[in-house]
């Protein structure tokens, strides 16, 4: 596998185009041909020459769209193959304000979370920047054509808006402070002018609470959006459903939290995942309020999503809304996500899963 270009940033592309005797212009012309999604081969701005140079070092196209689902609400999941045959996958979710698109940040997990497809065949590898960048800018590349051809067949002036995905979350495959380095350059790099200029209060990362990384990313000068997936109120019932709870206790999560507010003065978030007989009861509700309750964060309620190969269950809709309602009379600032999805396995590491069963289905 040679090197993936994207995971350079400008000055770096900058130095590159220098090294390879081309003009420093150059670097402009092919960072605008990336970030707009596509191959080395297809920037027609660039010399023969210069594109050879390029390809005989980096990868023409380092992820490439492997299939495409859409769902009944709209939701598209798409799976990505990457240059060395892996998978990932990613969702782009469509509101009323845009387009939020949810990337992985490895092939598979190592954290084996009681609720997640991810991890369901652990961790092969860390993602590059470049790699979870280019899922982004197929993305945002694809929607963008889509939605100029739309305005033209609807004999509207047709203008390409610059970026299709307005907002990016790091919530699918892989827990994104386990790949630090790699995560922390695709933030530069995805927030960059020169690139997709993303502002970094649209981005969320989730993290199942990796304390020291959370304190790091505090000193990043990042001002993303930290969301942590909490889903139990004590130490105990949370090691049950995740296993770094036996490295990281709520307490010291909690703390991370506060510096991370005191840090960058942006407020954080927690996902809560709603499971039947586990932690959606009454009890449960008054023990987050007590535990949450004067913080500055919110708090993202979400019917589990079922996967086949767990024996979880999501909590019934009805309890999920008395669960939201307890919280807000408790002084909680909460909301319960709408689910997304669902009909083309809207959770992440499911279509991976999926595929990956199907095909040794095939050689068998």
């Amino acid at each position: 596998m040679k090197e993936i270009i994207q995971d350079l940033s400008y000055s770096e592309l900058e130095e590159l185009i220098l090294s390879l005797g081309e003009k420093k212009f150059r670097a402009r012309q092919l960072a605008g041909g990336l970030t707009k999604g596509k191959r080395i081969s297809e920037i027609s701005t660039l010399s023969k020459d210069c594109k050879a140079k390029l390809l005989e070092r980096f990868e023409d196209a380092p992820v490439v769209i492997k299939e495409r689902f859409t769902s009944s609400d709209g939701t598209e999941k798409f799976l990505f193959s990457l240059a060395d045959g892996n998978l990932v996958e990613g969702v782009a979710m469509r509101y009323k304000y845009g387009v939020t698109q949810c990337v992985s940040t490895q092939v598979g997990c190592r954290m084996g979370c009681a609720f997640c497809a991810s991890t369901l065949h652990g961790l092969i590898r860390n993602l590059t920047a470049g790699e979870i960048l280019a899922q982004v800018l197929l993305v945002n590349a694809l929607l963008s054509s889509e939605n100029t051809a739309n305005a033209a067949s609807e004999g509207g002036m047709s203008v390409k808006s610059a970026r299709a995905v307005t907002n990016v979350v790091l919530m699918g495959s892989g827990e994104p402070l386990d790949n630090y380095g790699n995560t922390v350059k695709f933030l530069r790099n995805v927030t960059a002018k020169e690139g997709p200029g993303i502002s970094a209060r649209n981005i969320s990362l989730s993290t199942c609470g990796l304390v020291d990384k959370m304190y790091a990313l505090a000193e990043e000068g990042i001002p993303l959006n930290l969301t942590v997936s909490l889903h139990a109120t004590t130490d105990e019932e949370r090691r049950r459903i995740m296993p770094v709870a036996r490295a990281w206790p709520i307490g010291e999560i909690l703390k991370a939290c506060q510096n991370y507010f005191e840090k960058t003065g942006r407020r954080y978030y927690f996902e809560y995942t709603l499971i039947a007989g586990e932690n959606s009861d009454e009890a449960h509700a008054d023990a987050l309020i007590r535990l949450l309750r004067g913080k500055p964060c919110h708090v993202n309620l979400i019917r589990l999503n079922a996967v086949k190969e767990r024996t979880l269950s999501p909590a019934a809709e009805k309890e999920a809304y008395r669960f939201l309602g307890r919280l807000e009379k408790g002084g909680l600032s909460a909301t319960l996500r709408r689910q997304m999805g669902s009909d083309i396995g809207g959770a992440c590491g499911q279509l991976r899963a999926g595929y990956l069963e199907k095909q040794g289905e095939d050689r068998a």
